[in-house]
């Protein structure tokens, strides 16, 4: 894969002129982006990948959800179904997404809905009896039919946009232009001892815009274990071998947790929204004890024996985070 992506690097000012003259359009008002009159809080990166969305959009959510009404909009990824959905007790992750589904099931106090098409989204959201007064808009900073107002750029620690090529070489979808936009950017998934003077590093290679803040986050793991059984604490692992079911874009940083924590486990590793197979399930169902995400679970959960499948949550930790915090609900406010 890595050589065919070298091979094919003469596309890449093809793909580079492409997009950044589909945002030069809507920069100048040829194509048009529509603005809203309550507050919608993007949340994208510019490459493809984990860059860590979904903990970022939980993290809003925990936030926001007690003094507001809150409604996610996804586009759904692999879903079964078509156009826009809101998710209630007959939905599941073949039908909204894992990822929207995920959030269903953790926050009964928000909507959860999914378009691909955003603008659709939102005027649907907007003609509900008990509309949501805020709407985070997941996976959407190249939607630009949407004029959010707020957008919160991810790239991660390991792999900085600013260190990318544009596809198919790279992974960027856009040219790193496009970061102007952001009104916040977060460097994810950053170890948890990184230094001061490693941060001023990152910070000097962003180069951010006078209106643009900085952040860094990390990842931090759940101690406890949960299933459709009772819970179990982490050391519950152990003593025991056990198989790691991944199928999330980068699960690396899980690995360095396990491997750190000296766990003891085969690693099964699929592609991101992995559909798994009625073979894949067998082979699964034979093993002794199962640990994946909390997103592959939602996929697994109903096919999988429940007294042998675990998943482990995780949260994300933004530094500086009540400055964070206050930028978010300062925006909101403004409405």
């Amino acid at each position: 894969m890595k050589l065919l992506r070298k091979l094919l690097f003469p596309i890449v000012p093809v793909y580079y002129v492409v997009t950044w003259l589909r945002n030069l359009c809507y920069d100048s008002g040829i194509f048009k982006s529509k603005s809203y009159e309550l507050p919608i809080i993007c949340v994208g990166n510019l490459s493809v990948g984990g860059t860590g969305k979904t903990p970022m959009i939980e993290y809003l959510i925990s936030i926001l959800k007690e003094d507001y009404k809150v409604a996610t909009l996804s586009r759904g990824y692999k879903r079964s179904t078509k156009g826009f959905q809101m998710a209630n007790t007959g939905s599941s992750a073949s039908s909204i997404g894992d990822e929207p589904f995920q959030f269903f099931q953790k926050y009964k106090s928000i909507i959860v809905s999914v378009d691909s098409d955003r603008q659709n989204g939102i005027s649907e959201l907007q003609k509900t009896e008990n509309s949501p007064e805020i709407i985070l808009l997941d996976d959407a900073f190249q939607h630009r039919r949407v004029k959010a107002g707020l957008n919160i750029l991810l790239t991660t620690f390991d792999k900085l946009y600013m260190n990318d090529f544009a596809l198919p070489t790279g992974d960027l979808r856009e040219p790193k232009s496009g970061a102007k936009r952001a009104d916040i950017i977060v460097v994810t998934k950053c170890p948890n001892n990184v230094s001061d003077k490693k941060k001023k590093a990152i910070l000097n290679r962003i180069n951010p815009l006078a209106n643009q803040m900085v952040f860094f986050s990390e990842i931090q793991y759940s101690e406890t274990l949960y299933s459709n059984n009772d819970p179990k604490p982490m050391s519950y692992l152990k003593d025991k071998k056990f198989t790691l079911v991944t199928g999330i874009a980068n699960a690396n940083p899980l690995l360095k947790y396990l491997n750190d924590e000296g766990y003891n486990y085969e690693h099964l590793n699929f592609k991101d929204h992995h559909s798994f197979s009625e073979n894949e399930i067998k082979c699964l169902s034979n093993k002794e004890l199962l640990l994946t995400t909390e997103k592959d679970f939602t996929r697994l959960k109903d096919r999988i024996p429940v007294s042998k499948l675990y998943y482990l949550p995780i949260k994300v930790s933004v530094s500086e985070s009540e400055k964070f915090n206050t930028r978010i609900l300062d925006f909101v406010s403004s409405y």
